[in-house]
């Protein structure tokens, strides 16, 4: 008998798994049900141990639950492979029960695909104990309130160059652009300045491109449910998940590679200042320089992603919504008058550019579905029985698009956060797109500054406008989005004008004199 082709194992695997599939659904079958106190929470009718995994929009799982919840309520249950998922596509009830029972939702569910791809330091991931609670430690030393808006000249800077860089901007180069803007940031607090940014700035852009599609709930559950597919090599399911053994070597070499830069510079006494810098300059064992390499990647890898994903939505509505791009502007000459930059001491001067931050957040919500928190124990709800070890999702798309809360939800319109005499309703950090409780973002202030500068900027000096064809006809664009754990825009065509020019030639002579 021939041998198998090489192209046929993956096939030969799909029918090993479909066999013990069946296996499972069978003895699923014939099991004794758990007898629960209270009745469970609505949900679709789920399919014997498969779940509702066959229901639901694997790339974009919120818009399913955000339809489930039209029927099922604010609050209902969805199972995957076995795994209770209770989603929240309500912000009063987020509230209730992770801010209010903390204690009991503050955790995070075990993802397994996390462990695999070489993300375990990543504290986003940390269930709820002691090593967490160090890493919020650290990151509150650094990157609350008062000490994010000391960083001020840092801001400023940096949104400078992303000014320069936007006008010689492609299609294809706007993303680059906004992340080397956010990751530069944060990196200079976290690291200082190191000799290889652009090869650090682009191995941990690779890593969370793979972090993107392995570490859903969704596709977690996968390996939850099977532990043995985890013997198989990751190359039979293709996608990000073959380059499992590549994400652990970028792991490796960005959790010491900057970390060892900065030691090297303090003993050549060329070090600039921070995080790492400071943690260095006191005594600590293996242990806790292992916990601050953890944190200091953490913190620059998703202050990265998630912040340039934000400006890429800040860049399509100010160019799908001029009305909103004057108005801006004009706050801002008139706060600041026509030849000065604005800056962070300017911000109680402009609520409608604050209002705007906040609208983007709404409007595409740079992580829909938040970060996944699971229950410590079991609890009970409005009557209905939720389990200890279900995985909790606050749904931010049905938050975002909630008509009783902002009606006409899908169009951009800053105005709805203002009240009728222009003051902010809210602030910026206490927006949904930064978490719930105890898990709600450490960085969530640094962040805020950081978009706040660049979008004080950019609208201070540029246009943004849709682009012409080659026969000078307007190229029509239409939101779409890349989907994954963070979303950002599909490459749009645009164009950038410099609208004052005295504020460009301020900006250039700034970074010109360094």
């Amino acid at each position: 008998m021939p041998c198998a082709q090489p192209q046929s194992l993956p096939m030969l695997i799909t029918l090993g798994i479909s066999c013990i599939v069946a296996l499972l659904v069978t003895l699923h079958l014939t099991s004794r049900r758990r007898v629960y106190p209270f009745p469970l929470l609505p949900g679709p009718r789920p399919l014997p141990f498969l779940g509702n995994a066959l229901q639901l929009d694997t790339e974009r799982p919120w818009l399913t639950y955000t339809a489930w919840g039209k029927t099922y309520g604010k609050i209902f249950r969805s199972r995957i492979l076995g795994i209770d998922m209770i989603i929240i596509n309500s912000e009063t009830i987020a509230h209730e029960l992770l801010e209010n029972r903390s204690a009991n939702y503050s955790t995070r569910p075990v993802v397994r695909t996390n462990e695999l791809i070489g993300m375990g330091f990543n504290s986003v991931m940390l269930p709820y104990g002691e090593t967490l609670r160090q890493h919020r430690k650290i990151y509150h030393q650094v990157l609350r309130a008062e000490v994010s808006i000391s960083y001020h000249e840092i801001y400023s800077r940096h949104a400078n160059e992303l000014v320069v860089d936007l006008l010689g901007a492609t299609r294809d180069s706007l993303q680059q652009h906004t992340e080397a803007y956010s990751g530069s940031l944060i990196m200079t607090v976290t690291y200082g300045h190191l000799a290889n940014e652009g090869s650090l700035l682009s191995r941990a852009h690779e890593i969370l491109d793979i972090v993107k599609q392995t570490i859903t709930p969704e596709k977690a559950a996968m390996f939850t449910a099977f532990p043995f597919l985890e013997k198989l090599p990751f190359w039979c399911f293709g996608g990000a998940f073959a380059l499992i053994g590549r994400s652990r070597e970028l792991c490796e070499q960005l959790l010491n590679e900057p970390f060892n830069e900065v030691k090297a510079q303090i003993a050549d006494g060329t070090a600039s200042h921070s995080s790492v810098t400071d943690f260095l300059s006191q005594a600590h064992d293996d242990t806790g320089e292992d916990m601050m390499k953890a944190v200091a990647l953490t913190g620059y890898m998703a202050g990265m992603e998630t912040t340039a994903s934000v400006l890429q939505a800040f860049l399509l509505a100010m160019m799908l919504y001029p009305d909103v791009q004057s108005r801006a502007r004009a706050e801002i000459d008139q706060a600041v008058g026509h030849d000065s930059m604005p800056c962070l001491d300017d911000r109680a001067s402009l609520p409608y550019l604050d209002a705007i931050l906040y609208e983007v957040l709404r409007w595409y919500p740079p992580a829909p579905l938040g970060v996944a928190h699971a229950t410590s124990n079991d609890d009970v709800y409005d009557g209905h029985f939720i389990p200890k070890g279900a995985i909790v999702m606050v749904n931010q798309w049905a938050l975002s698009r909630d008509e009783d809360i902002f009606p006409d939800a899908s169009r951009f319109d800053p105005s709805r956060h203002l009240t009728v005499d222009g003051k902010l309703k809210g602030t910026v950090v206490t927006h949904f797109a930064f978490g719930h409780g105890r898990r709600i973002c450490p960085g969530r202030w640094f962040a805020d500054n950081g978009l706040w500068s660049a979008a004080a900027a950019i609208l201070a000096v540029l246009r943004i406008d849709h682009a012409k064809d080659s026969n000078g006809d307007r190229i029509d664009v239409k939101p779409e989005f890349i989907t994954g754990l963070v979303i950002h825009p599909e490459p749009f065509h645009f164009s950038f004008e410099v609208v004052n020019t005295t504020r460009e030639a301020h900006i250039r002579a700034m970074m010109n004199s360094r």
